[in-house]
C-alpha cells in the first residue's frame, strides 16, 4: 500500500506545473484536450446514429404493421374469417384489413405518383398509430362511399391541395372500351393532412376508405391482405409464418424485418464504420501522450537518478510514469465524456441555433427522411469509447515509462 501510494503520489505530482517547468505541463494539458475532443466527437456521432435509428424505427413502425399476410393472387376473399382467427393466434395483438395499390393524383394541372392505402378506420388503430400523426381531419372521415382522402403533408404541398379540395385519383388498372383501355379514375375530396415526419412517406401516402379502394380496384368484397401487430415485434417473423400455416397456407407473408432490414442494417454498419474511423482520431490524440511523456522523462532525469540511488527499483520508476500517463488519459477521457454527453443532450437546440444564425439547413428531409437531428446516448457506447481511449492512452505510456526505468543513475547525474 505504501509503495502504491508513493508511486501514485509522484505520478500525480509530476502533472502539476511549476514556474520552471510549465512548458511540460502545458504539453500534457494539450494531450488531455486532444483526448477530450476525440472522445466527445465520438460520443456525439454515435449518439446521433442511435437517435437517427430510433426515430426512423418509431416513425416507420407507427405507419406500418409488424407483419402482413396477403393473398398469392393479390387479394384475400374470406378475410373476415381469417382476421378473426388471426386475432386469437398467440402472440398477435391486433389485426386490420388493407387494400394497397400504386396510383397517381392530379390537382390543378399538377400530378404525383402515390401509394394508395385503403384502411378501415375502426380496426386500423389496432396495428398502426396513424391518428397521432394527423395535422387535420380524422380517420373516421374515411367512410365507404364518401370518396375522401387523407394526404401526406409533402404530397399535399407538391399538389398544392388543401382540406376541402377535390383531387383526381388514377389507378393503373383500366377499363376496356371501343377506343382502347382507359385508366380508372375517380374524384376524391381531401379530408385531412398526415405528417409522419419522414419525407418518403409524407410524399407518397394517400389514405382512403378500404371500401372506396376496393371499388377503384374492382376487388368486390376482397382485400389485398391483413396487417398484424405483435405483442413482441422481434418475434414477428416466427409468429406470422406460424399464423399463415394455421390458416391453411396459400398466403404470402412479410414482416418489418424483411421490409426494412437492409435499411436498418445499413445504419448499423455505418455506425460501426464511424466508430472505427473516429477511433483513429482518439488514437492520434492518445499517441500525443508519447511525446508528452518523453519530455517528462527527459525533464525528470535527475529525479529518476536520485530515486534509483535511494533504492527505487526499475519497476517502481516504470509505475510512476505509467501512473502519470494513465492520469492524463483519465482526465482527458473524463472531460471528453462530460462534453460529449452535454453536446448530445442539447444537440437539437445547438443545431437549430446554428441554422438560424447561418441560414443554412443542414438536414434536408428529402435526403435524410427527417429535418431534425436526434441524439440518444447509450451507456454501452460510452463505456466502449472510454475503454478504447483509455487502452490507447495506457499503451502510449509504455515506451516512455520503459525508457525511464532503464536510465542509469550515474549517467543521468553525470549529464545533468
Amino acid at each position: 500500500m505504501m509503495g502504491f501510494w508513493y508511486e501514485g503520489f509522484l505520478g500525480l505530482r509530476y502533472l502539476r506545473a511549476s514556474p520552471r517547468r510549465g512548458f511540460v505541463s502545458m504539453i500534457a494539458t494539450i494531450a488531455m484536450l486532444g483526448l477530450c475532443l476525440g472522445v466527445a466527437v465520438l460520443i456525439v456521432v454515435l449518439s446521433v446514429m442511435n437517435g437517427f435509428q430510433d426515430v426512423l424505427r418509431t416513425r416507420i413502425m407507427s405507419l406500418t404493421a409488424d407483419a402482413t399476410i396477403s393473398g398469392l393472387e393479390g387479394h384475400i376473399t374470406h378475410w373476415r374469417h381469417d382476421m378473426g382467427a388471426l386475432e386469437k393466434f398467440p402472440g398477435i395483438a391486433g389485426a386490420a384489413p388493407y387494400v394497397e395499390q400504386e396510383g397517381m393524383l392530379i390537382h390543378r394541372g399538377k400530378s404525383a405518383g402515390i401509394l394508395i392505402e385503403g384502411i378501415d378506420p375502426r380496426t386500423e388503430g389496432r396495428v398502426a398509430a396513424l391518428g397521432g400523426h394527423l395535422l387535420s381531419g380524422h380517420l373516421r372521415d374515411l367512410t365507404p362511399g364518401s370518396y375522401r382522402v387523407i394526404l401526406g403533408k409533402d404530397l399535399a404541398a407538391t399538389l398544392g391541395a388543401h382540406v376541402g379540395d377535390r383531387v383526381v385519383m388514377i389507378v393503373a388498372e383500366g377499363d376496356v372500351t371501343p377506343v382502347g383501355i382507359i385508366p380508372r379514375m375517380r374524384a376524391f375530396r381531401v379530408a385531412g393532412i398526415l405528417s409522419v415526419g419522414m419525407y418518403d412517406f409524407d410524399r407518397r401516402v394517400a389514405l382512403v376508405s378500404i371500401g372506396d379502394a376496393a371499388k377503384m380496384l374492382r376487388l368486390g368484397g376482397a382485400v389485398t391482405g391483413i396487417r398484424l401487430r405483435m405483442h413482441d415485434m422481434y418475434q414477428a417473423p416466427q409468429i406470422v409464418r406460424g399464423a399463415a400455416v394455421a390458416l391453411g397456407g396459400g398466403f404470402y407473408v412479410d414482416d418489418w424485418t424483411g421490409q426494412h432490414a437492409n435499411f436498418f442494417r445499413s445504419i448499423q454498419i455505418t455506425k460501426h464504420i464511424m466508430f472505427v474511423i473516429l477511433s483513429l482520431v482518439v488514437a492520434v490524440a492518445a499517441f500525443n501522450v508519447v511525446s508528452t511523456m518523453v519530455m517528462v522523462v527527459k525533464d525528470k532525469r535527475r529525479d529518476i537518478a536520485i530515486l534509483r540511488t535511494l533504492g527505487a527499483s526499475p519497476r517502481s520508476i516504470l509505475s510512476i510514469f505509467m501512473v502519470q500517463g494513465s492520469l492524463i488519459g483519465v482526465l482527458g477521457i473524463g472531460a471528453g465524456v462530460g462534453l460529449g454527453v452535454l453536446l448530445s443532450v442539447n444537440l437539437q437546440r445547438l443545431v437549430g441555433a446554428l441554422q438560424h444564425l447561418t441560414g443554412i439547413k443542414f438536414l434536408d428531409a428529402r435526403v435524410y427522411f427527417m429535418s431534425e437531428l436526434p441524439a440518444r446516448v447509450l451507456p454501452g457506447d460510452v463505456l466502449r469509447i472510454c475503454a478504447v481511449a483509455f487502452g490507447l492512452a495506457c499503451l502510449s505510456t509504455i515506451y516512455p515509462a520503459w525508457r525511464a526505468a532503464r536510465l542509469s543513475p550515474a549517467e543521468s547525474l553525470r549529464n545533468d
